[in-house]
């Protein structure tokens, strides 16, 4: 007879694992408590990942089998957005869950809609132990700390593949005009993958700047890359424009848009983890590789490979002045925000290129 618990010890608490034979990952039999003891083993890196930072849950309480799905906006509208409500497998918990323990600390975060929300805050490793017990396989940090949490302390560069692309196509955009200009801007990047198909670059920035204008000096980035390799790189917003290509997803900088922490597992049959790598080994490296079965023995080979990111703080007035040139000298103003944003101030309109065009022809033919 399966165990109904068990009890773990973490630092100085004891956590409960409920079911630990579970199989979470049934490609290679993984259970629940090995989803737990991959965290604790890797403590140290996924907890400067997610230190004093709000954090969304990625929960996926039934694990990763074939036919599981995310809840999607429509479910959540509908009131069926929680495993079992019939709808979705797996869900985002973005206010911390009932019955917590009072040792695990929460930030209070403002969504773009007004609404706000207490949102789990990791300080030890005993909490990521007991998210992960709930199910909770990615663990999504906001870019700020707990201390301002309206001021991001992360640059973050998300090189997401499209369809005819792939990592190979990511990682050489990575080792060349996106690393050449970080040098030019005198910033260090953390390189890591991201756990699927793409490439994150983290940078740690003067806690100064708002949502706003972090988004802005992103998308500076993004364009100045794309000037350099347009037939490779893209900051198209709308899908039907990106083609081949790989898209930097400056959106990824806007209030309550996050990215898998570094360390954190990604709900696929196998089981992979986004890995902090150095730039010397991104050529080479599979990302397929990374497992919860293979990090724990890397990490205790080469340790946190992101274990200086917090030593210095960069500036983003350099990209805000960039930004300011495209505007002025380029006519390159803002891009579309994601779909749940309220209309922006300098936004475009939010419309695909495609209706656009319809409607044109709809008007142009009355």
């Amino acid at each position: 007879m399966a165990s109904p618990f068990i009890e773990i010890p973490v630092g100085d608490r004891l956590v409960k694992v409920t079911n630990p034979d579970k199989v979470y990952f049934p490609e290679h039999g993984y259970t629940k408590r090995q989803l737990v003891e991959y965290y604790i083993a890797v403590g140290e890196g996924i907890l400067r990942a997610t230190r004093d930072r709000p954090t969304t849950l990625e929960r996926w309480p039934a694990g990763v089998f074939e036919g599981a799905k995310m809840a999607t906006r429509e479910d959540y509208a509908r009131g069926q957005a929680g495993f079992g409500a019939g709808r979705s497998d797996a869900f985002y918990q973005k206010r911390v869950p009932k019955g917590a323990p009072d040792w695990v600390r929460t930030s209070r975060i403002a969504f773009p809609s007004g609404r706000f929300a207490d949102e789990v805050r990791p300080t030890e490793v005993a909490v990521i132990a007991w998210a992960a017990n709930l199910g909770t396989l990615t663990f999504h940090p906001w870019p700020v700390r707990d201390g301002d949490v309206d001021h991001p302390d992360e640059l973050r560069i998300d090189l997401d593949p499209q369809p005819g692309t792939d990592f190979s196509d990511a990682v050489r955009v990575a080792l060349g005009p996106a690393r050449d200009l970080l040098s030019e801007l005198g910033m260090t990047g953390f390189v890591k993958t991201s756990g699927k198909g793409g490439v994150h670059i983290y940078v740690r920035i003067e806690p100064r700047w708002t949502f706003t204008e972090v988004r802005r000096a992103a998308l500076a980035f993004g364009r100045e890359v794309e000037r350099r390799v347009p037939d490779e790189v893209t900051t198209r917003w709308w899908k039907e424009e990106r083609g081949e290509q790989i898209f930097i997803d400056f959106n990824q900088n806007a209030r309550d848009r996050t990215i898998a922490s570094a360390y954190s597992v990604r709900p696929a049959p196998h089981a992979p983890v986004s890995a902090p790598v150095t730039w010397d080994e991104l050529a080479d490296v599979d990302p397929r590789d990374f497992t919860i079965a293979t990090m724990p023995e890397r990490f205790a080979k080469v340790g946190d490979l992101h274990a200086s990111i917090d030593d210095e703080a960069f500036s983003l007035d350099r990209l805000l002045e960039l930004a300011d040139r495209d505007e002025r000298d380029h006519g390159l103003g803002d891009m579309p925000y994601p779909p749940n944003y309220p209309k922006m101030p300098g936004e475009p309109k939010r419309v695909q290129p495609s209706r656009k065009a319809a409607s044109t022809r709809e008007n142009t033919a009355e």
